[in-house]
């Protein structure tokens, strides 16, 4: 496994970092096990969650829960897992603040469950899962800083920011002598490149790490897509063109995609979310190859992105 620094901080970080949105819903918790010390056995130090993932019909934070399970059986684990977890989203609460936000309010409480289920007292990285445009950054970052202060987090990220969000977070945490956000966690792959406009220039421009999640666009760019049915008739031929480019390199589409990203020098990791310990095992491939530049011209000419950063990508 190889590991980066997670932008201008000191945290290095692998390379990979495993996704646990399915534990509890399409992962059971015994196969999640066995995935998150596969994980460990090649080198994944970085795990992501939030407080909503594994959501059922009875309850939320069974992703964190099991987590928190596989943390008590010892042997280290929890000291050698990188922990992300997030806020954001309603956590079904019957409490008229449990709606979609970051109150100052929301915050702690929700950190506190998390804390709870995830069966220890501090997470490394700690995500706002979505920017809220109806609160002021002067009642939520003091909270943030609050935690920082007491070692219940160590950084603070943020995750489907707009650049100009990012921005702006940046800017008040500097006048409030705060580090400021460690990285974005955004979605980004072949098929979303979006991020390339605002994005990924704003991260870069402050110093932070990028986080990738959907790098296989949920499925689509996988070794099994051309088996799923694909309405779109310009999307089935790029996706029959990048089978082709695949089987021209001797390399799985899955594989190829992940490496596309991992190219990218502003691009920390992307979070994969296998299923199978077979299909942890395959995505290591990824961090293994080199992608040289006729096949990145090859996989620019069948998945366009838009022409660079703003505004040069539409104007001059």
């Amino acid at each position: 496994m190889e590991y980066k620094r997670l932008g201008k901080s000191g945290l290095w970080v692998s390379r990979l970092i495993l996704g646990t949105m399915n534990f509890g819903s399409r992962i059971a918790e015994k196969d999640a096990f066995d995935i998150m010390d596969a994980a460990l056995d090649i080198g994944i130090n970085y795990f992501d969650t939030a407080n909503n993932y594994g959501k059922s019909i009875q309850k939320e934070g069974i992703s964190e829960t099991i987590i928190g399970k596989w943390f008590e059986k010892g042997g280290g684990r929890r000291e050698k897992v990188i922990l992300s977890t997030k806020v954001y989203e309603p956590m079904r609460e019957n409490n008229p603040n449990d709606v979609p936000g970051l109150s100052a309010y929301k915050v702690r409480r929700h950190f506190e469950d998390s804390l709870k289920r995830l069966k220890t007292d501090h997470v490394e990285i700690y995500y706002m899962h979505h920017v809220d445009r109806s609160i002021s950054w002067d009642e939520v970052l003091p909270a943030f800083q609050g935690m920082i202060q007491r070692g219940d987090i160590d950084y603070l990220a943020s995750s489907n920011f707009a650049g100009w969000n990012i921005a702006d977070v940046q800017a008040e945490a500097k006048k409030a002598n705060m580090f400021g956000l460690i990285c974005e966690q955004h979605k980004y792959n072949l098929l979303s490149r979006m991020p390339e406009l605002e994005v990924l220039p704003s991260a870069k421009n402050h110093g932070m790490g990028v986080v990738t999640w959907s790098p296989l666009a949920g499925g689509l760019l996988s070794r099994n897509a051309r088996n799923r049915e694909v309405e779109e008739e310009a999307l089935q031929i790029q996706l029959q063109k990048f089978h082709n480019l695949s089987t021209e390199i001797g390399e799985k589409e899955d594989t190829l995609a992940l490496a596309w990203i991992l190219k990218n020098p502003v691009i920390t990791a992307p979070i994969i979310g296998p299923r199978t310990v077979e299909q942890l095992y395959d995505t290591v491939r990824a961090v293994e190859i080199s992608i040289d530049d006729e096949i990145m011209e090859k996989l620019d000419e069948i998945f366009p992105g838009p022409g660079g950063q703003a505004p040069e990508a539409y104007a001059w």
